[in-house]
């Protein structure tokens, strides 16, 4: 794969990202939800930029979070440039555009959007930089795909557990983090052909 395929693959992932998120933040009331099917639902959350909306403590631990983030993405993309100079294996270039991608699409947010709209909460989002009411740096992240597979009570013979409600699958995320997690797992499955041994 070459360089100006994988950069056509990062922008329509980091489009379809984007697109996606700007619509749901401008269209949606924060925690309003949509059914599409039982098992998947249009749901709008927003976090402060942990993987799979773990939150974070405070304004500084927010700060800190971005910064790693930023330069986390330098290394991606140095590694996705020298995988490139160095013909390594499509698949092997395929997840590293991805997980940088997807990492670029939460970055945007974490550092962008918190001046560039309004708040959500109890009101729809609007693009107005002059009323934003965050700083730069320090945005949320818009999350906006549920997919609960299957809810019910567990049965009580399981330890621990049993006899609670529960959610499979309980993770409200986006675009950008089912990339990321494509990547990941393609490094993963196919970590013998990508990384063969001499």
């Amino acid at each position: 794969m070459n360089t100006k395929k994988s950069i056509l693959l990062i922008i329509v992932i980091l489009l379809i990202d984007q697109i996606s998120k700007i619509y749901i933040k401008t269209n949606f009331q924060l925690q309003e939800e949509i059914y599409v099917f039982d098992w998947f639902r249009i749901h709008f959350i927003e976090n402060n930029g942990a993987a799979w909306g773990t939150e974070i403590g405070g304004k500084t631990g927010k700060l800190i979070l971005t910064l790693f983030r930023l330069c986390a993405i330098v290394g991606i993309g140095y590694w996705l440039r020298k995988s490139i100079k160095e013909n390594a294996h499509n698949l092997l270039i395929i997840s590293i555009s991805l997980i940088f991608c997807g990492a670029l699409g939460n970055i945007i947010d974490s550092v962008f959007y918190g001046v560039l709209f309004t708040d959500s909460y109890g009101q729809l989002a609007t693009f107005n930089p002059s009323e934003a009411t965050g700083a730069i740096f320090h945005g949320k992240v818009v999350d906006m795909l549920y997919f609960p597979i299957w809810q019910g009570t567990l049965p009580e013979w399981i330890p621990s557990v049993g006899g609670n409600y529960f959610t499979f699958f309980n993770a409200i995320f986006n675009v950008a983090d089912s990339a990321i997690t494509i990547g990941v797992m393609i490094l993963l499955f196919f970590n013998k052909v990508i990384f063969p041994k001499n």
